[in-house]
């Protein structure tokens, strides 16, 4: 098959699946809605589910929505700073400015593609500062390691924290009494050691013929040279710093929305702990930039915390185009615009 007209099928796939996911959610709210309305004599005229949201959506406290992109920016600032302390092993000190620049372009491509922004990020600073494309990729993949091992352990953290709330939703929800639950994790555990044992194996596998097993193979290899890779980086309580810093100004942009909208303003930090993991399982999932997954995850994780359903899908969407919308475009648009001109002066002052 063609590649751009593979690229382009798998474009639509992703597309559907994030707007489908949206649409369900957002249907099935809706005949919630319009039988709560019933059941209160409001008639059908005056009951609209999308009205509720628009008004929801101006009453949040604008204040707020601007502190939690100040903090996205920060993030940000400190993702460039981590990733130019991977690129310094390899003799490369790029400008910060271009490191930060094309992440911003970075996540603005995974709005239409997901995972493209990978690809366009070590693309646009291989450009920019004539580092070759392998090496910057490579970085890139090393970053996105770091960045699932401190989700493993922001999950880990929100679990131990809220064990209690989520023992009494399955035991409610689901009828699971609490040894189910320990039975459950001992289970996981059993998995994970039998699954690292296989991972183990199979990099140390030199002799398979079957091409999918030998791609897996190879997969993990990388990820395996990844991780060795991070012992090459010089300060290292940098690298950390940098790390704790990136998912802490996460964790806060999910917790200080709360104060944007009336209806999440008394839920604890644990509770925004809790939400914000489930939003970033949102993201991972293959839409664009989350949407359907993200809204109906963090309306999951809410509802755990006695959030009304609506409010609850409303909070979701608020802060999904206040930041997956509203800052990754804006932000990524003026870098587009910006970093071309930038580097021209650059190369004008070199001269």
């Amino acid at each position: 098959m063609n590649p751009k007209l593979k690229s382009v099928i798998q474009l639509i796939v992703f597309f559907l699946i994030g707007f489908s996911l949206l649409y369900l959610l957002y249907n099935n709210l809706d005949v919630a809605y319009q039988k709560e309305c019933a059941f209160k004599n409001i008639p059908a005229a005056e009951c609209s589910l999308f009205d509720r949201i628009i008004t929801d959506f101006k009453s949040v406290k604008i204040t707020w929505i601007i502190v939690i992109c100040i903090l996205f920016m920060l993030s940000n600032l400190l993702r460039a700073f981590r990733w130019n302390q991977l690129l310094a092993p390899l003799n490369y000190k790029p400008s910060i400015i271009n490191s930060l620049g094309t992440i911003m372009i970075a996540y603005l491509a995974n709005l239409a593609f997901p995972r493209i922004g990978e690809v366009v990020r070590a693309g646009t600073l291989s450009k920019y500062e004539n580092i070759p494309v392998s090496k910057t990729f490579g970085t890139v993949v090393v970053d996105r390691i770091l960045d699932l091992l401190s989700l493993l352990i922001v999950i880990g953290l929100g679990f131990l924290l809220s064990f209690n709330t989520f023992k009494n939703y399955f035991a409610e929800h689901f009828q699971m009494p609490e040894q189910s639950i320990f039975i459950i994790l001992f289970v996981v555990v059993i998995i994970g050691i039998i699954g690292l044992y296989i991972v183990n194996m199979l990099i140390k596998s030199d002799n398979i013929e079957n091409a999918f097993i030998n791609k897996l193979r190879l997969i993990l290899k990388g990820f395996k040279d990844g991780l060795l890779s991070i012992g090459k980086v010089k300060n290292i309580p940098f690298l950390i710093f940098n790390s704790v810093g990136i998912w802490l100004l996460y964790y806060l942009m999910t917790y200080l929305c709360f104060f944007a909208f009336e209806p999440t303003q008394g839920l604890s930090p644990v509770a925004g702990l809790v939400i914000f993991i489930f939003g970033s399982l949102g993201i991972v999932l293959p839409s664009p930039g989350g949407i359907g997954s993200y809204q109906w995850l963090v309306s999951q994780a809410l509802i755990i915390y006695g959030i009304d359903k609506f409010d609850a899908f409303s909070f979701s969407n608020i802060m999904f185009f206040a930041i997956q919308i509203f800052c990754n475009i804006l932000f990524g648009l003026f870098f587009l615009i910006f970093l071309p001109q930038y580097n021209l002066k650059r190369k004008a002052k070199a001269i």
